[in-house]
């Protein structure tokens, strides 16, 4: 049974079981994102504001396996629009005994990401992956994206900064039907506490 809290009002003991994710509990905001992406023409660069809300769940029982995590809600904007060009929903996730961090999410084009990593408790700084066609931090796409834009491998790297500051880089691999080269989608954001 998940158990939510309240992120500013966790309990230390329940932020005591997040691991590297307990510096993450919270809504944050950030405007310095940039998002290298794919265009017809070629590639578009946007800039864009962020908001994500982080609140603490737990314990997740898988028999012997105890999990502690965040759900989370990400909504992107572009600095001069006021319609979102993205949003995602899921669950980062952290297993103590196993020294494993996880983040687990579905991005309303149909694709869907389990990526993972190991981390020590205190890092202030971590790494996930996940590949298409893995069975352990894997990648699914539906049919349109698996023909045309294919998700190969995504890579993230988080780091905590201050206990109010946090920033992330992350990369999703695309092979894009009629390319040889794989195409780096990026995104990068510093965000702040709010």
């Amino acid at each position: 049974m998940l158990e939510p809290t309240d992120s500013p009002s966790a309990s230390p003991e329940m932020l005591a079981h997040l691991g590297p994710l307990a510096a993450l509990a919270g809504t944050w905001e950030g405007n310095a994102g940039v998002d290298i992406a794919p265009a017809k023409d070629g590639v578009k660069e946007t800039h864009f504001r962020e908001r994500i809300t982080f609140e603490p769940i737990g314990p997740v029982v898988n028999g012997p396996q105890v999990l502690y995590g965040l759900r989370y809600t990400t909504v992107a904007w572009p600095l001069i629009q006021e319609r979102p060009f993205h949003e995602e929903v899921g669950y980062w996730l952290w297993d103590g005994e196993r020294k494993q961090v996880m983040r687990c999410f579905i991005v309303p084009r149909g694709v869907v990401v389990n990526a993972g990593g190991t981390s020590e408790p205190g890092a202030k700084e971590f790494h996930m992956t996940a590949d298409a066609g893995a069975s352990v931090y894997g990648i699914l796409s539906n049919p349109f994206l698996e023909e045309v834009m294919k998700t190969v491998r995504y890579e993230l790297t988080v780091t905590i900064h201050e206990p109010w500051e946090f920033s992330y880089k992350e990369d999703t691999q695309l092979q894009i039907a009629g390319q040889t080269d794989v195409f780096h989608h990026t995104d990068n954001n510093i965000l702040k506490r709010s």
